[in-house]
C-alpha cells in the first residue's frame, strides 16, 4: 500500500481516509514512515490527513509513533492549522509513556500558544499541560510559562484546559 496514492485517489469522505489509513497503519506499522514522508512532502490537505492519523494512532498505539516524535516536532509550528493542532495533540498523547521525548516538543508549542487560531492554541495548551502533569522536570519550568500564558489568554476553554492540569498537578503534589 502507498499512503499518498491511497489519499491522492480516495474518493470518500476525509474521515472515512483517516479511518481507513489508520486501520492499515495498525496493521502494518511500517506504512507509518510514508505518513511522516507525507508530512514532508505532501499538498496541505494531505499533510492535515497524515497529522489526523498521527494523533488518531498516538491515542490507539502509541508505539507505532514514538519512533517518530523528533520528526514530528518539527510540524507543530507548520504553517497549516490542521497540522498544528494533530501534532501537538499527539505529542500531548504520547506525552504519558514517552516524557522524555515530548518534552523536546515545548519550545515549539510555546510558540502556538499566541497562534490567532482558538483550536491551535487549544491543542497547544492540551499538549504543553499533558507534558507538564506526565514529566516533573519540564514542570519546573513549564508552570511559570503557563501561569504568564493563562494571564494572556482570552479564550475561557482554552484557559480551562491548562486550570484543569493545574489542579490535577497539585493533586499529584499532595
Amino acid at each position: 500500500m502507498n499512503v499518498l496514492e491511497e489519499m491522492k485517489n480516495w474518493k470518500g469522505k476525509p474521515k472515512e481516509l483517516v479511518l481507513f489509513l489508520t486501520e492499515n497503519v495498525k496493521k502494518n506499522p511500517a506504512l507509518f514512515a510514508q505518513l511522516v514522508e507525507t508530512l514532508k512532502t505532501g499538498s496541505i490537505p494531505q499533510r492535515g490527513t497524515s497529522a489526523d492519523v498521527i494523533e488518531t494512532l498516538s491515542k490507539e498505539n502509541p508505539d507505532i509513533v514514538a519512533t517518530y516524535i523528533n520528526d514530528m516536532i518539527v510540524f507543530i509550528n507548520y504553517k497549516a492549522p490542521r497540522v498544528k493542532w494533530g501534532i501537538s495533540e499527539a505529542i500531548g498523547n504520547l506525552s504519558a509513556k514517552y516524557p522524555t521525548q515530548t518534552e523536546k516538543a515545548v519550545p515549539n508549542l510555546l510558540a502556538n500558544t499566541i497562534d490567532e487560531g482558538t483550536v491551535v492554541r487549544w491543542h497547544a495548551a492540551y499538549a504543553l499541560s499533558e507534558i507538564a502533569k506526565n514529566n516533573p522536570h519540564a514542570r519546573v519550568s513549564l508552570l511559570p510559562k503557563i501561569d504568564e500564558i493563562l494571564k494572556a489568554e482570552k479564550n475561557n476553554g482554552v484557559k480551562n484546559v491548562y486550570v484543569k492540569a493545574l489542579k490535577t498537578i497539585k493533586k499529584q503534589a499532595n
